[in-house]
C-alpha cells in the first residue's frame, strides 16, 4: 500500500486555518519507523483566547440554528468522512501505528456515531408537569454553552469525535485540543465540518502544551464543560481544575480490565476471543482486557490457545499488506512494557512468548504472555497499556471476583460462562461500567460507556452521552 502524502498541520480557529501566533511547533513522528512525518503548531495565550472568544459567537450561531439544520449539517459532515475513509485511515496509520483496517474501520465507525447523535438529539425532550388550571409547570433541556475537551493518542478519531459528536449534536460549542501525537486525523475530522456549513467558532481545535491548554481553557469563565479522555493522574488533575471553577466534567479514564473464565466456559473460544481484544492497537485502549483470570479445570488450555494466538500475530507497518499489529505510540510506551516484565520476572512469573522489543527501527514490542504472574507484580496492579497478558489460574469464582474487584479501577471487564445464572452474578459483582459476557467487544454509539470509582464519571455514547451537554430547566408559567 503506497504511503500517503502526510498533511500539513493547522489549528483551526473562528472558522480559519491557522498556524498560531508564534509558530511555535512540534515534531510528529512515525511510530513505525521514528521518522518526523510533520510538525504541529502550538497554541499561545493568545490563540487559546481567540478559540474562547469564537466559541462564545459560535454557540450563539450553532444553538440558535433550527435543530433540522444542525442534524443536516452534522451528518453532511458524517457522509464527507466516510467518503474519505481510506484517506484518514491512511493518515491514522502514519502517525498512531495501528494497522490501516484498524484505522478505517475507527474512522466509518465515527461518522456513524456522529449521526447517531445529530438524530438523538432531535428527542432530547423536555416535558409538561400537571399543575394549576393557570399554571404550565415544564422542564425544558437546553445545551450547556462552550466546551472545552481534551483527548489522547490511541484512538485519533473515536476520541475526538466522541466530544465533538455530542457537543454539536446537543447545540453546544466546543474546543477540542487533541493530542500533539496524531494531528492529522483530528484536522481531516475538523475539515469534514469546515465543508459541511457549521457556523465558524461551533468548532475549534488547537494543540499545545497539554498542561497549559487545559490550565488556561478550564479556568476561563467561557467554559461551562471540561470533557476528558485520558490517563487517571491526569484526569485527577483535570477534575480538580473543572471542581475549583465549579465546572461539570466528564472524566473516561483508564482501567485495568479483568476477564474471567469460568469454569464452564470454553477455554480455547475464551482464548481466541481475548486474544483477538489483547492486541487490538497493540493493547493501547483503554477497555483493553488485561488481566487474565482462568479456571484451574480449563487453564492449560486456554493459556495454549492463547500464547498461540499470540504467535501468529503479524507485527509491521499498518500500511504494509498482512500485518494485524502495528508499533507502540512512542517510545514511552516501550519503556514501561519493559519495566513492567522485568517487574513481574523478579516477582517469579514465565514468560511463554514475547517479552522484548523487537530489533528494528519503529516502537514495536512483542505480543507477550506471563504466566505465574504474583498478585503483588506491578504487571497486576498498573494498566499495562501495551500487548502484555498475564493468565492467572483461580479454582474459587468468589476468589476470581476479589481479585477482579481488588483495585481502585471499574472501566470494563469480562466474563466467559456457559451458564446464565453464572452471567448474571457476573454483572452483579464485577465492579465495572462496561461488561460484556462471553465476548470481548468494544463500546457502539448506541449505548452508554464510562467507569466508576477511579476510572471516572459521566457516559459517553446512548442516550446518556449527551445528557452532560445539556442542562435541565424548570419553567413555572403563571398565566396572565
Amino acid at each position: 500500500m503506497p504511503e500517503p502524502t502526510y498533511p500539513a498541520i493547522r489549528m483551526y480557529i473562528a472558522g480559519e486555518w491557522c498556524r498560531g501566533e508564534t509558530g511555535r511547533t512540534a515534531p510528529v513522528l512515525n511510530p513505525a519507523n521514528e521518522k518526523t512525518v510533520g510538525e504541529v503548531p502550538l497554541a499561545t495565550v493568545a490563540d487559546l483566547d481567540r478559540a474562547l472568544e469564537a466559541s462564545v459567537t459560535g454557540f450563539e450561531a450553532w444553538r440558535a440554528a433550527p435543530i433540522a439544520r444542525r442534524t443536516a449539517i452534522l451528518c453532511d459532515a458524517a457522509d464527507r468522512l466516510t467518503a474519505r475513509a481510506d484517506h484518514v485511515g491512511r493518515i491514522m496509520t502514519i502517525e498512531q501505528g495501528k494497522p490501516f483496517k484498524e484505522a478505517r474501520g475507527e474512522v466509518l465507525r465515527v461518522a456513524d456515531s456522529l449521526r447517531w447523535n445529530a438524530e438523538n438529539a432531535r428527542r432530547a425532550y423536555g416535558r409538561v408537569i400537571p399543575s394549576a388550571p393557570d399554571t404550565v409547570l415544564s422542564v425544558r433541556r437546553e445545551p450547556i454553552g462552550p466546551v472545552a475537551a481534551f483527548t489522547p493518542w490511541n484512538f485519533p478519531a473515536g476520541s475526538p469525535m466522541r466530544k465533538i459528536s455530542a457537543a454539536l449534536a446537543a447545540g453546544c460549542s466546543i474546543i477540542i485540543k487533541a493530542s500533539e501525537e496524531t494531528p492529522g486525523t483530528a484536522c481531516e475530522i475538523v475539515r469534514c465540518f469546515d465543508e459541511a456549513g457549521l457556523p465558524a467558532g461551533a468548532l475549534n481545535l488547537v494543540f499545545g502544551e497539554p498542561a497549559e491548554v487545559s490550565s488556561h481553557l478550564i479556568a476561563s469563565p467561557v467554559t461551562r464543560l471540561v470533557a476528558f479522555t485520558g490517563s487517571i493522574p491526569v484526569g485527577r488533575l483535570l477534575a480538580s481544575a473543572a471542581g475549583a471553577a465549579m465546572k461539570p466534567s466528564v472524566m473516561e479514564l483508564g482501567g485495568h480490565a479483568p476477564v474471567i473464565v469460568c469454569a464452564d466456559a470454553d477455554p480455547v473460544t475464551a482464548a481466541k476471543r481475548a486474544a483477538a481484544a489483547k492486541f487490538a492497537n497493540a493493547g493501547q485502549v483503554c477497555t483493553s482486557p488485561s488481566r487474565f483470570l482462568v479456571h484451574e479445570s480449563g487453564y492449560e488450555r486456554f493459556v495454549s490457545a492463547f500464547v498461540e494466538e499470540a504467535e501468529e500475530v503479524v507485527i509491521g507497518d499498518g500500511l504494509a499488506d498482512g500485518v494485524t499489529m502495528g508499533p507502540l505510540a512512542n517510545d514511552r510506551r516501550l519503556a514501561a512494557m519493559e519495566e513492567l516484565v522485568a517487574d513481574a520476572t523478579e516477582r517469579g512469573a514465565k514468560v511463554l512468548c514475547g517479552g522484548q522489543r523487537l530489533d528494528r527501527p519503529g516502537y514495536f514490542f512483542a505480543p507477550t504472555v506471563l504466566v505465574d504472574v504474583p498478585e503483588d507484580a506491578e504487571l497486576m496492579r498498573e494498566e499495562p497499556f501495551g500487548p502484555l497478558a498475564p493468565v492467572v489460574p483461580f479454582s474459587d469464582l468468589d476468589e476470581a471476583l476479589r481479585i477482579a474487584n481488588s483495585l481502585p479501577y471499574g472501566l470494563a471487564a469480562y466474563g466467559f460462562t456457559g451458564s446464565a445464572a453464572t452471567a448474571e452474578r457476573l454483572v452483579r459483582d464485577l465492579e465495572a461500567g462496561i461488561l460484556s459476557i462471553n465476548h470481548c467487544g468494544g463500546s457502539v454509539h448506541e449505548a452508554p460507556s464510562g467507569g466508576f470509582k477511579s476510572s471516572g464519571y459521566g457516559r459517553e455514547g446512548g442516550e446518556e452521552g449527551l445528557d452532560a451537554y445539556l442542562v435541565t430547566k424548570r419553567v413555572s408559567h403563571r398565566l396572565n
